[in-house]
């Protein structure tokens, strides 16, 4: 089935992928947008597994002010070369990723940082991962949308590895 191009534009604005990876996506799902989409974040997050041993020395520190200026949150996040560190769309998630921090507040980046001692007291550990590790987490901005997909989608459309490093969260009075 060959696939229109208005489709290929809705996916594309919909997972920011490239065109060839949109078409193709498109091909294998016969043209179920849906469908594609769950295909090319699927294929985001085996590219981003795939980079994950490259070592990511560049990067940016960016923060978000919530109105007020009551909370507020700092975030690092790196990448292999200086030119990734300025592109728009990199810089765009960076930003995005502390709004998040700000919004929901998460404690570990992953679930691997969680202590043990920590998911001995907890009743559900998948809910406790939901709430308290950032790339566990639903993206405040598209709800469709965990962080870790997020990600995904950037290092398959950039080509490289990505790594969240650190962040922190204020807020007045905690």
């Amino acid at each position: 089935m060959k696939s229109s191009v208005n489709a290929i534009k809705e996916l594309r604005e919909l997972t920011c992928s490239s065109i060839a990876h949109c078409k193709k996506a498109l091909d294998e799902a016969k043209g179920d947008i849906k469908q594609a989409a769950v295909l090319l974040r699927k294929q985001g997050l085996e590219i981003a597994a795939k980079k994950q041993s490259r070592a990511a020395k560049e990067g940016r520190i960016d923060c978000y002010l919530h109105h007020g200026n009551k909370m507020g949150a700092l975030v690092e996040v790196n990448c292999e070369s200086d030119f990734v560190a300025r592109n728009d769309e990199f810089v765009r998630f960076v930003k995005d990723l502390a709004m998040q921090i700000a919004a929901s507040s998460p404690t570990y980046i992953k679930r691997e940082d969680v202590p043990a001692e920590i998911l001995e007291h907890e009743k559900s550990k998948e809910e406790y991962y939901k709430n308290n590790c950032l790339l566990e987490q639903v993206f405040v901005k598209d709800p469709s949308l965990l962080i870790k997909d997020y990600l995904g989608s950037l290092v398959a459309k950039i080509g490289e590895n990505i790594v969240i490093r650190r962040f922190i969260r204020y807020k007045i009075g905690e």
